[in-house]
């Protein structure tokens, strides 16, 4: 009876869990204005922790700190923003000889391969597209335009907020972690002194020694505890620190390599698509494959040859594939820990609650979540945190 008691608590507890998790999903779906700056803010902060460590050691003010790291992101993102806008400025000025090719090659390839019918021998992209409300396709990228500024203000704001509240965040952390592991254990031991102390009087033993010990006990689990604190907040540092950096000049080399692939076969627009190879290359396996298939559908287009079109595409693929799947892994090694079917699982996950910026924080979002819940002393989460290996 009581081991089915036992199990039933187990089973309950990890429903339990499992609906917590549930739950604080949902939150960061609903508020995700609000989550998405803030995590992205604290990306940054552990990103910039080894410079401001460095500059401190210089004896930099906090304030003049706070000032770098912000003028950097600034730098960063309005760079990245202009090189974007200015490509995709040129793209749309060439869209009427792209119209006119793609009208050609549909009309042709209909007529070599015999199809009777009319809107494909007299394929008119336009007519394709007439139903397009592009007012409010307009309104979209304008509200999206906004959106990105809008987020970019916010991660400064927090940025700021961030530096200076986090050694305020991480002391209180650290009061609760200790207080909720420390304080049972010390309650413990005080229940076992009295029963000591009422024996040791009866049997004349040394009664200061054994307190001695005792509080011994509770120091050295004490000073376990904040030392196991440390290690999981260097462990998420170093997690979030060396997964940005190595995927930044991994995804730059992805970016650098598409484009001279490109230049040589003289495709259109190759800052265009290297720099979006860059981009798309941060989001896990679905990135790659819209970073080919863009170039190809263009080059597809400029030189009317399927074949042509085939062969860069191909190249493209083989190229993304060495870089995911042999110099990625040397890279990164086993440091992530992670499943990849767990990769592909929080891609979606992460992708669904947060867009596109969640697809691209996924992995190293998911990665922390795994520290954390690895230094958990449930049952429950271990398992969990076993899964996930």
């Amino acid at each position: 009876m009581d081991q089915n008691k036992s199990q039933f608590s187990a089973s309950t507890a990890f429903f339990i869990d499992l609906i917590g998790i549930v739950v604080i999903f949902t939150l960061l779906k609903e508020l995700s204005e609000i989550f998405i700056p803030l995590i992205i803010a604290y990306f940054l902060f552990f990103l910039f922790t080894p410079l401001n460590d460095f500059l401190s050691k210089k004896k930099i003010p906090e304030t003049l700190l706070i000032v770098i790291d912000l003028l950097l992101i600034i730098l960063v993102f309005g760079g990245i923003s202009s090189v974007i806008i200015d490509s995709f400025t040129r793209l749309s000025a060439e869209l009427p000889n792209y119209e006119r090719k793609l009208n050609y090659i549909v009309s042709n390839t209909a007529r070599e391969w015999h199809i009777k019918d009319p809107a494909f021998l007299n394929f008119k992209i336009a007519e394709v597209l007439k139903g397009v409300d592009y007012g409010l396709l307009a309104g979209n990228i304008f509200t999206s335009t906004f959106s990105f500024f809008g987020t970019l203000l916010f991660v400064l704001f927090f940025f700021i907020f961030v530096f200076t509240g986090h050694k305020n965040i991480y002391e209180a952390i650290r009061k609760w972690y200790l207080k909720s592991h420390i304080h049972p254990d010390a309650q413990q031991i005080h229940k076992e002194e009295k029963t000591t102390e009422s024996k040791a009087e009866g049997e004349n033993i040394h009664i200061e020694e054994t307190i001695h010990k005792k509080h011994f006990f509770i120091g050295q689990t004490k000073k376990e505890k904040e030392i196991m604190l440390q290690d999981t907040f260097q462990e998420i540092t170093d997690q979030i620190k060396n997964y940005v950096v190595a995927k930044f000049f991994i995804s730059l080399a992805v970016g650098i390599a598409t484009g001279i692939v490109l230049l040589i076969f003289k495709v259109d627009f190759v800052i265009v698509w290297s720099v979006l190879t860059f981009l798309f290359n941060f989001i896990p396996n679905i990135g790659s494959l819209i970073a080919v298939i863009l170039p190809t559908v263009i080059a597809m287009i400029q030189f009317g040859s399927i074949g042509l079109a085939l062969l860069i595409a191909a190249i493209l693929v083989i190229m993304h594939n060495i870089f995911g799947n042999i110099i990625e892994p040397r890279v990164f090694g086993h440091r992530l820990g992670l499943n990849p079917l767990v990769i592909l699982l929080s891609l979606l996950l992460w992708g669904y609650i947060w867009g596109i910026i969640g697809a691209i924080l996924s992995v190293p979002l998911t990665a922390i979540l795994k520290i954390i819940i690895s230094r958990s002393d449930s049952p429950n989460l271990q398992f969990i945190s076993d899964l996930m290996s």
